[in-house]
């Protein structure tokens, strides 16, 4: 997981049926552009608004897809533990490297219900886990002291996608966390810095979009050559923070409309970034 992963979009047609001829473009653009992996149907894919089936094609096209040139990862989580393990018992892995898991959203567990759930999830999960704390969607922080407890508890959980935005608690991770466990950053902004302070890497929104130049901003990262990387750092940063002023994923799939590779459609209770945002984000494009 060390390096450029990417939270795909689901791209739909305008009748809102999902458009696989758009998602195998996208796939392309993003392996031709040179990220490491990719994340199948993580909260970017709008999993929430996809239906049982359409979760099965979607996770077999990218598998399919992708054929084995860059490792995939499925998106799976939800706010009750028995039908995370459900959905994980009856899962078709084939193809799949790993399993990125969101901390259960909405019910608002403490730290102790945090715990039992990816302990109750691991005990069933028959690949790697990646943990993923994301506060601002799910109402609840996993806290340093719970994400190293798990670290240690199972060799099942590889890493966390961190999105807290805190960084003084990535730095309690980093400073203390056990070999072989790796933090990834959940946040395109903030990548380049957190990179400096240690972490691994970065699943990413706005590398489906400029693959080749993110990609290389963290790979030069990576190899501690920050004047390099700075420079693509600021190439990209006010995109990297416009896709996100009206919502995700309408921000980058506006985007991504420009450049031809989906439509600028996406599910309800989502609607399409406004006017202001949309023009704010086509000056931005032109800039780069």
């Amino acid at each position: 997981m060390r390096g450029t992963g990417v939270a795909l979009i689901t791209p739909f047609k305008v009748d809102l049926s999902i458009d696989f001829d758009a998602l195998s473009n996208i796939i392309e653009h993003c392996i031709n552009g040179g990220v490491e992996y990719l994340v199948a149907l993580g909260t970017t894919g709008e999993s929430v608004t996809l239906n049982k089936e359409e979760k099965k094609q979607v996770y077999h096209f990218i598998v399919q897809q992708t054929k084995g040139r860059v490792p995939v990862i499925a998106g799976i989580g939800g706010n009750y533990t028995q039908e995370v393990c459900d959905t994980i018992k009856a899962f078709d892995f084939t193809g799949y490297d790993a399993i990125l898991s969101v901390s259960p959203f909405y019910n608002k567990p403490n730290q102790e219900g945090i715990f039992q759930h990816y302990m109750a999830v691991q005990e069933i999960a028959p690949l790697p886990i990646i943990l993923y704390n994301v506060p601002g969607r799910t109402g609840s922080n996993i806290t340093a002291s719970t994400t190293l407890r798990l670290a240690n508890a199972s060799e099942k959980f590889v890493s966390i996608k961190e999105a807290s935005g805190n960084p003084e608690q990535f730095m309690d991770l980093l400073n203390e966390k056990p070999p072989g466990f790796d933090i990834i950053s959940g946040d395109d902004n903030l990548t380049l810095p957190f990179l400096a302070m240690g972490m691994s890497g970065v699943i990413s929104v706005i590398a489906q979009a400029y693959p080749k130049e993110f990609t290389s901003m963290v790979r030069l990262g990576l190899d501690g050559k920050f004047e390099e990387a700075r420079q693509l750092h600021y190439k990209l940063y006010n995109i990297m923070k416009g896709i996100f002023l009206d919502g995700n994923p309408g921000g980058v799939k506006l985007v991504m409309s420009e450049m031809g590779l989906c439509k600028n459609v996406v599910r309800l209770p989502l609607a399409p970034v406004g006017n202001d945002v949309a023009d704010k984000l086509r000056a931005l494009m032109g800039k780069i």
